[in-house]
């Protein structure tokens, strides 16, 4: 049984990793976040020695280490600014790194912290878990099988809907979550590399704080995207049914059918990574490149190969 500390506990994410980790048999000796609101640990690891400070949560892995009882992985679910500091924390207590999405914020980080890792003897293993979908895996193999010349059209479009509260929280702010670009589509920038190859163009079209668009020319797509966390921009028949997110994916204007499958992937990327098969540094840096470039691009505005959704004034 591995023993896994935890850095987050009381944000959105950490039930599915304290889920991962309960479902494969492992124990959560400690978990830390500034805020209290926590409860969720007693349905899974309701002995773990909890921390608000990270001084203290710091001291008591240094604790465990020093008597031969130190923790083998720490879980990072803490806002994405200080994913590089907590990575940091955890592999200078002896542990490996379990990190959620963005790794980090920048290219360079990914280079610092393979300096780390070296100095350590620690893995940092980055929560990619698209790749283990299985619809995903379908559409690499089915690429993979077609002709090398074969250049793909795809169109993305992902509208998540969120509140006021989300412009006022560290999401928010474009320092801490890196906007956009970074917060809800790094996941599918990753996929996409993933199965189509490396970047060979990268075009912004909008850059606001509720919804980003763009071109990505990749060696074996051409991939119109388009983000937005504005209710108003959800397509009407969606509201009609309900719901408040519309996800879609169409290569060649057929629909990758990917919105269920999500349930188990958390469980299923820690047992990858229990195995010794989870995803490093040089996995994570294609798509830290691609939305550190977005961030720091000027839009274009409506030129060239724009996603139509571009034209949504809501």
């Amino acid at each position: 049984m591995k023993k896994f500390a935890l850095i987050g506990a009381a944000g959105y994410i950490s039930p599915r990793h304290m889920k991962a980790i309960k479902e494969t048999n492992n124990n959560l000796v400690a978990a830390l976040d500034r805020f209290d609101s926590v409860g969720i640990i007693d349905s899974h690891f309701p002995e773990a020695d909890f921390f608000i400070e990270p001084e203290r949560f710091d001291r008591h892995l240094s604790k465990l280490s020093t008597n031969g009882k130190g923790v083998d992985y720490v879980s990072i679910c803490s806002p994405n600014y200080l994913h590089d500091a907590h990575i940091r924390l955890g592999l200078r207590n002896g542990a490996d790194a379990i990190c959620e999405k963005p790794l980090v914020l920048n290219p360079w980080n990914i280079d610092a912290l393979a300096d780390i890792e070296k100095e350590t003897g620690g893995k940092i293993n980055n929560i990619l878990q698209l790749r283990l979908h299985p619809s995903i895996i379908a559409l690499k193999k089915k690429v993979e099988e077609e002709s090398a010349d074969k250049i793909y059209d795809i169109d993305l479009s992902y509208l998540t809907s969120r509140g006021k509260w989300y412009h006022i929280s560290w999401k928010g702010d474009y320092e801490k979550s890196g906007g956009i670009a970074t917060n809800i589509g790094i996941h599918f920038y990753d996929m996409l590399t993933w199965i189509f190859g490396s970047v060979k163009e990268n075009v912004t079209h909008l850059l606001e704080e509720d919804r980003a668009a763009g071109f990505l020319q990749l060696k074996r797509a051409r991939v119109r995207w388009f983000l937005s966390v504005n209710y108003d921009l959800i397509p009407e028949h969606i509201k009609a049914i309900g719901q408040r997110t519309y996800r879609s994916i169409t290569v060649e204007g057929e629909e990758i059918e990917f919105s269920g499958g999500f349930t188990d992937l958390h469980t299923r990327s820690y047992e990858e990574i229990l195995a010794g098969n989870g995803f490093g540094l040089q996995e994570a840096k294609p798509s830290i490149e691609i939305v550190h470039e977005i961030r720091n691009a000027t839009p274009q505005g409506l030129k060239g190969d724009y996603h139509p959704f571009c034209k949504n004034n809501g």
